[in-house]
């Protein structure tokens, strides 16, 4: 894991607040004994949290910031498998699995994550009936949005993987102020990476949106303008 306590904070973020759903089945003792156990880092901008092929030690949930789940594709270019956003839990599947990760995990922005042991998390399943639960879920939630992610990615055509693309990231990181416009900008690259296509074709699709009045386009920054016609291409593919 690309980490260093040089990055570890203190900033008074309340985790047993923002992870509620896992620790709310935990006893007394528990929570005392995970609280001893998790650390905040920061990360900027692009710097990586774990890489593919590394063994995994610590579950993360991500306190704020953005962070990309990505896998290196043939010829260097990325796909990008996931983008999580405050509170998601990434990073411990591959540990259940007892593997090492195949996808690497980096900050699109600048973010603080609150890592936990993985040591310490397997004591506790033996333990917590409740916390054992909140896994089960977690991975079926997981597993759930893989299976739409491949359906989306293998059989809609590329107006409909670029539609579903943006319609993600209004449901994961919210519109701005102006209630249209999208609270992330990602690079035509990393569009184009999400939605399993070329930059040129992310390019040129963006374009004809545009041009069909479906978007406004302002430099990184996308705005919905007729989003129930994105629905329909995202749901016809």
């Amino acid at each position: 894991m690309a980490k260093s306590s040089n990055n570890r904070i203190n900033i008074n973020f309340n985790v047993p607040e923002l992870i509620a759903d896992m620790w709310a089945p935990l006893t007394d003792e528990q929570r005392e004994f995970l609280s001893s156990q998790f650390v905040l880092q920061s990360y900027k901008k692009n710097e990586v949290i774990h890489y593919e092929g590394e063994t995994p030690t610590h579950m993360m949930c991500l306190l704020s910031g953005k962070v990309k789940i990505f896998k290196e594709g043939v010829g260097g270019r990325s796909q990008i498998i996931r983008m999580i956003k405050p509170v998601e839990y990434f990073g411990y599947r591959a540990f259940f699995a007892e593997q090492d990760y195949v996808t690497t995990a980096a900050a699109f922005e600048p973010s603080v994550i609150c890592l936990i042991p993985m040591t310490a998390i397997n004591s506790l399943v033996g333990q917590n009936n409740g916390l054992c639960k909140f896994f089960i879920k977690q991975m079926s939630i997981d597993q759930c949005y893989s299976d739409e992610r491949t359906v989306n990615l293998t059989q809609k055509h590329i107006r409909g993987r670029l539609a579903e693309a943006i319609l993600v990231l209004k449901e994961s990181y919210g519109l701005e102020e102006d209630e249209s416009t999208l609270s992330i900008y990602l690079s035509r690259e990393d569009l184009a990476s999400l939605s399993n296509m070329t930059t040129s074709n992310a390019i040129r699709t963006l374009s004809q949106f545009a041009t069909e009045k479906l978007i406004a386009i302002d430099g990184r920054k996308i705005k919905l303008i007729d989003e129930e016609k994105l629905k329909k291409i995202s749901k016809i593919g």
